[in-house]
């Protein structure tokens, strides 16, 4: 999730979390309900639970046994939620040091073996070799305007699988982040000061669609 930006001198501005408490919750699946604590790191905000709630109706059955990327991890909201849903495995990267601490923690607290922590930047991830996931979620520090830069490294690197869906998170005034060649934007939405997206890779000719329209 959203926290300072390594890549700048000074920190993004960022809301505060919901009522400046550092838990959410999960929204639904195995764990629904169960509280989900985060650490105070500066910067760091978790979508919303009415946000996840929105995404995970657009995926519906796309998240049981898919892989997934959570490349801005953060309190790790999205990631838990998919694991929560029935996902097969997550991926969760981020490069503070508290906060993969805390995801550690989460994924023994839920007694989850589905979980691989990767302390690193985003795009040091991206460097690496690529492996192709059937679910993509991207928040990156709110006013770090990376997003389009992201999803073309996803795209040129063959992160994201034929079908494949990718969530963007961003500020909501500025409006759909430019998607690839190949992409199409499927769902748009705003709540308050955040813009949130679901965007699909379009499947090659010849491959059959794994989202079933």
């Amino acid at each position: 999730m959203p926290r300072k930006n390594p890549h700048t001198s000074k920190p993004p501005v960022r809301r505060p979390s919901p009522g400046g408490q550092n838990r959410v919750r999960i929204v639904g699946g195995e764990w629904r309900g169960r509280p989900l604590r985060f650490p105070a790191v500066t910067g760091l905000r978790p979508t919303p639970d009415r946000v996840r709630e929105t995404l995970f109706n657009w995926l519906q059955h796309r998240v049981a046994g898919s892989r997934c990327l959570d490349l801005y991890a953060g309190s790790g909201a999205l990631g838990l939620e998919a694991l929560s849903r029935g996902a097969a495995a997550v991926v969760f990267v981020d490069t503070e040091p508290a906060v993969t601490r805390h995801l550690a923690e989460r994924l023994r607290e839920f007694a989850c073996d589905r979980g691989l922590i990767v302390h690193a930047a985003a795009e040091r991830y991206l460097d690496g070799p690529a492996q192709a996931f059937d679910v993509i979620f991207l928040d990156p520090p709110f006013a770090a305007p990376v997003l389009s830069g992201i999803c073309r490294r996803i795209e040129d690197g063959g992160w994201l699988a034929a079908g494949g869906l990718a969530y963007l998170e961003c500020p909501a005034a500025a409006g759909v982040p430019e998607l690839p060649a190949g992409w199409t934007l499927l769902r748009s939405k705003r709540a308050g000061e955040v813009g949130y997206h679901l965007a699909r890779r379009d499947v090659a000719d010849g491959q059959g669609d794994p989202s079933h329209g």
